[in-house]
């Protein structure tokens, strides 16, 4: 039971927190929308620094409010609550979604090449970024992971033959370096913009993807090192909602569940993480978002101007700047751990602590894609339904959604959210790692530093004008 002392501590801090987001929200700002959206995010209306500043407060002081209000009783409380709502007959919405998943894949490529070449126009580019990475990826971690049901290209290679070689024991490294690739081609090429280059890039990811899973067997190839499955594993343990078999027999499962649950429980799954592989792959998709947001702002522009005109390759900066920012990324994120033994007084390896402490890098992740395309898809959704219904012949105006001034708040809000679910993640992974409650608070120190120098720098990038990146 906390003391009055506590009590009155803690509700001096819920106000602090709550004039910080009153603040927040006093200011305007709008989320970056990608190449097909036309609309620019807008500066706040308060000074940048005292903005961040406010910012990274929140985020430090709901790390107070967790340490002085929160013990293991709550916590267990609180992550063991679920509430389980049975589906009848989710193998034939299954069956019927995988179908219509490969059906979408052969619509991409065809439309792509056939459709009309203009970016707004081509169903393809629209399904693909509006409807699926924008879209889709919201509800993996709004609602809850599919992805692993509706796989296209698990469902095409789960029927073909194969060799089932031994993987070779290089962790997710693959993934790490497939992830980034897929990024760096988002952004140096127009694949929103040019429909037929969207449709080869999808011919070749489909030929890589069957063919290892052909090689080294579908569940060895998608769960170690496909980047795209990896990525909605990831972001379906910050959903609310997750999926439970009933198992009936030893070889049959009966109609399977959905268990509601407290968002971001999934995180605290101590073996999410597995090994140093894995944590990279983890700051990777954090790092790619920020990257993704980064390459659009004005400051990008002005850094890399005056290389180009000298004459250093574009394509020769954005990979590089890509590597680097990911192994600033990475070094700063290990030196964290390290530093975390020091104030954890810990025997713990700093490698252990890395990987416990991973799993919330994925909730600041899923923030900010939110924050990244929540306007670019209710933007462009209307575009996406027009054009359904007409695709090879589209009518030459299409309706785009304007967005009211006020929505900017919400890529704030959406970019808090997820730091302060990060918070209180990392306060479980600790509480569950020490026996102690000072010690388990320390361990967080370092963590936390990090947590509010990320919170910083998407803050900015979300209140940036929107930039087009010069493309090869």
């Amino acid at each position: 039971m906390p003391s009055l002392g506590s009590r009155e501590l803690a509700r001096r801090l819920v106000a602090i927190v709550a004039l910080g987001v009153a603040g927040l929200f006093a200011s305007t700002a709008a989320g970056h929308g990608g190449s097909l959206g036309e609309g620019a995010r807008e500066s706040v209306t308060v000074p940048t620094w005292l903005f961040l500043l406010t910012g990274g407060a929140v985020v430090g002081a709901s790390f107070l409010l967790a340490s002085f209000v929160t013990d293991r009783r709550l916590i267990d409380d609180l992550h063991g609550w679920r509430a389980t709502v049975p589906v009848p007959g989710r193998d034939g919405l299954a069956s019927i979604a995988r179908v219509g998943a490969v059906l979408g894949v052969a619509v991409v490529v065809t439309i792509g090449y056939v459709g009309p070449q203009s970016g707004l126009s081509n169903l393809a580019i629209l399904l693909v970024w509006v409807g699926w990475w924008a879209g889709y990826t919201m509800s993996a971690y709004l609602l809850g992971e599919t992805w692993s049901t509706v796989n296209p290209w698990r469902t095409v290679a789960e029927v073909l033959p194969s060799l089932d070689r031994t993987l070779p024991s290089v962790g997710a490294w693959p993934a790490v370096v497939g992830l980034l690739t897929l990024i760096w081609i988002e952004v140096v090429s127009p694949l929103a913009d040019d429909p037929a280059l969207l449709s080869t890039v999808v011919v070749g990811y489909t030929v890589v993807a069957i063919a290892g899973a052909v090689v080294f067997g579908p569940d060895r190839w998608f769960d170690r090192v496909d980047p795209i499955s990896a990525v909605f594993k990831y972001y379906g343990h910050v959903a609310p909602i997750e999926t439970i078999s009933t198992r009936i027999s030893d070889n049959k499962h009966g109609d399977a569940s959905l268990a509601v649950r407290a968002p971001g429980v999934g995180l605290t799954r101590t073996d999410l993480v597995t090994d140093s592989s894995e944590v990279a792959f983890v700051v990777a998709l954090l790092w790619s978002t920020t990257y993704d947001g980064f390459v659009a702002t004005p400051a990008w522009k002005s850094l890399i101007s005056p290389l180009i005109e000298v004459g250093v390759p574009a394509h020769l900066i954005y990979p590089a700047a890509l590597v680097v920012g990911f192994v600033a990324f990475l070094g700063v994120y290990r030196l964290a751990a390290r530093a975390a033994r020091s104030t954890g007084e810990t025997y713990l390896a700093a490698g252990e602590l890395a990987r416990r402490f991973a799993p919330p890098l994925i909730a600041i992740a899923a923030g900010y894609h939110l924050a990244h395309y929540l306007g670019y898809f209710l933007s462009l959704a209307p575009v996406l339904a027009t054009v359904l219904t007409s695709p090879l012949s589209p009518p030459a105006v299409v309706p785009v959604f304007s967005l009211p001034g006020w929505f900017g708040a919400i890529s704030v809000a959406s970019v808090l959210a997820g730091h302060l679910l990060a918070i209180w993640i990392a306060h479980a992974a600790a509480f569950d790692l020490f026996p102690g409650r000072l010690q388990a608070i320390r361990s967080q120190y370092p963590f936390t530093l990090v947590m509010v120098a990320y919170t910083m720098t998407s803050l900015w990038i979300v209140t940036q004008p929107t930039i087009q990146p010069p493309f090869l």
